[in-house]
């Protein structure tokens, strides 16, 4: 049983049901809730060129951490005993890269991620994080669907 738990969160059902997944398979580890803002986030392109709106990435991050509140209002209200061992962190980089990052720096041995399943063009074009996440890190990786 692995002691600690991350579980990267992006707001979406798959990301839900990866900490649902999370609280019941590891009910006595501690789990870390993750959220990553993506520094493009910021980022747009106009007709002028590029410019970055500080504004923007300002609401991303404070999206990122009303995910993190939400998750742990979910599992208040779905009764889970180990809310008491949920922490959160709202990071910022790549969200492949940072997710990695992130396990390694903070002892985690186990990680939990949702993963939209998306198959062919789009996942070549669009690149999935949970793939790149369970190839880079060095711990047992759960991908929920």
């Amino acid at each position: 049983m692995p002691n600690h738990v991350l579980v990267p969160i992006d707001g979406s059902p798959p990301s839900w049901a990866a900490l649902e997944c999370a609280a019941e398979q590891f009910p006595d580890s501690q789990l870390t809730v993750l959220h990553v803002v993506d520094p493009v986030a910021g980022s747009y392109g106009g007709t002028e060129g590029a410019y970055y709106d500080v504004n923007a990435f300002d609401r991303a991050r404070e999206r990122g951490e009303t995910l993190c509140e939400q998750a742990l209002e979910r599992l208040e209200d779905e009764g889970y005993e180990s809310v008491a061992d949920v922490e959160t962190a709202v990071e910022t980089g790549r969200p492949a890269r940072t997710i990695v990052s992130y396990a390694d720096e903070h002892d985690v041995d186990h990680v939990v991620i949702g993963s939209h399943g998306r198959s062919g063009v789009s996942r070549v074009l669009l690149g999935s994080v949970a793939e790149t996440v369970s190839r880079r890190v060095a711990v047992p990786v759960t991908i929920v669907r």
